[in-house]
């Protein structure tokens, strides 16, 4: 019995490190403009899927990594520029729909590029499975967990110890004021686009191994990457990785004692309980500005 709560236990820490990226990007973005992106899921397709593409031409593995996050990177800096910034001072209904139209984008040139079927990414590591206290846990599995926590350190550090992440807290927190003291606001937004394209594309090439990818995988991921966001409360760091983790294992959970068919439907009625009991989320401001 404690063997079976461990897998899915593991299971569903393995699954929310991938959430918990996914949320970071939209906080990134949150943070930078007040906007939602909701082509992050998108992002997240788009980095497995040209990986996958790039290792079936030849390329070896990690160098299709590298190119993949790199293109979808670059990919992020277009919606930015292009879809984006010539609309900066539309609604912000307006700008979340055309977040949706870019990744709507994205998910047809994929379809038309790389066609409908699903596509498979080899493991970093070997595919034999460790024993964990009688539960089994595919190496992959460790590199998702691991390299997920080294990208979360890392921005905790960007953040605190740089000038350019207080730059981006700073107009988290007030974008005139911001402007006023000579940041580049702007800016801020193109590379806040640019980093949770990153986050999503090594999201994607580190889950793909797992689960496959497929043009419309990035839909779902994104918006349970939404609803990890909103559970740890937009606009807090610390709240997208405990909302991403807590939504893995509670997804593994439901599987597990109740039933599978309803693990993906777990996230909407979080995001439904959410709405009641703590709109801010768990992590989120007292007071917002923010509509």
């Amino acid at each position: 019995m404690l063997s079976q709560f461990l897998q899915f236990s593991l299971a569903g820490l393995t699954v929310g490190a991938t959430y918990a990226l996914a949320a970071l990007g939209y906080t990134l973005v949150y943070n930078a403009s007040g906007m939602i992106n909701f082509a992050q899921g998108e992002f997240i397709m788009l980095g497995a899927m040209v990986a996958s593409a790039l290792v079936a031409g030849g390329v070896p593995l990690l160098g299709a990594i590298a190119l993949a996050i790199l293109f979808t990177t670059l990919v992020g800096v277009a919606v930015a520029k292009f879809a984006v910034e010539p609309a900066r001072t539309a609604s912000m209904t307006s700008l979340i729909i055309i977040t949706l139209g870019a990744g709507q984008v994205i998910r047809g040139a994929v379809e038309i590029g790389l066609g409908k079927g699903n596509h498979a990414l080899p493991g970093l590591s070997e595919d034999r499975p460790l024993d964990v206290l009688g539960a089994t846990l595919a190496p992959q599995a460790l590199w998702i967990m691991g390299l997920s926590l080294v990208v979360v350190v890392a921005l905790f550090w960007y953040f605190n110890a740089t000038m350019h992440g207080k730059a981006l807290i700073a107009t988290s927190h007030n974008r005139l004021a911001a402007q006023l003291v000579g940041i580049n606001t702007t800016g801020i937004l193109t590379f806040s686009f640019a980093l949770s394209a990153t986050l999503g594309a090594i999201g994607g090439v580190l889950l793909a191994p797992i689960t496959f990818t497929s043009y419309d995988a990035g839909t779902m991921l994104g918006l349970k990457g939404f609803v990890a966001a909103a559970l740890g409360g937009l606009g807090s760091s610390v709240g997208a990785v405990v909302g991403g983790v807590a939504l893995g294992v509670i997804e593994a959970m439901t599987a597990a004692y109740v039933s599978s068919a309803y693990k993906d439907a777990v996230a909407f009625v979080l995001i439904i309980l959410l709405f009641f009991v703590a709109p801010r989320g768990l992590f989120g401001a007292k007071t917002s500005e923010r509509v």
